[in-house]
């Protein structure tokens, strides 16, 4: 049975970081794109940021680009984001997902995690 558990989520204040971890099992996902998406309350879920399988090749919303930062571990199973000077608007449930195609899109993800709450206060 695959499994994807996020970690990692909270409250921060505006300004500062928090790392998001994703750890999948059931299965090797090494050839499989990886991303994160988000839901604020009252808004539709929206991409944030992909990785393809190998790592070489990522991409970013261009809300949180230049401030987020995704990675994977194909060894762990895992893949990271690093979320720094953190805003309000960055409040939301972020969730893992995995694609067998890069670029990841929402449409087409395989597997989702079940979501971990990130609250940003001003």
């Amino acid at each position: 049975q695959v499994q994807l558990v996020e970690s990692g989520g909270g409250l921060v204040q505006a300004g500062g970081s928090l790392r998001l971890s994703c750890a999948a099992s059931g299965r090797t996902f090494s050839t499989y794109a990886m991303g994160w998406f988000r839901q604020a309350p009252g808004k539709e879920r929206e991409f944030v940021a992909g990785i393809s399988w190998s790592g070489s090749n990522t991409k970013y919303a261009d809300s949180v680009k230049g401030r987020f930062t995704i990675s994977r571990d194909n060894a762990e199973n895992t893949v990271y984001l690093q979320m720094n000077n953190l805003k309000p608007e960055d409040t939301a449930v972020y969730y893992c997902a995995v694609d067998l195609v890069y670029p990841i899109r929402s449409s087409r993800v395989d597997y989702w995690g079940q979501g971990t709450q990130v609250t940003v206060s001003s």
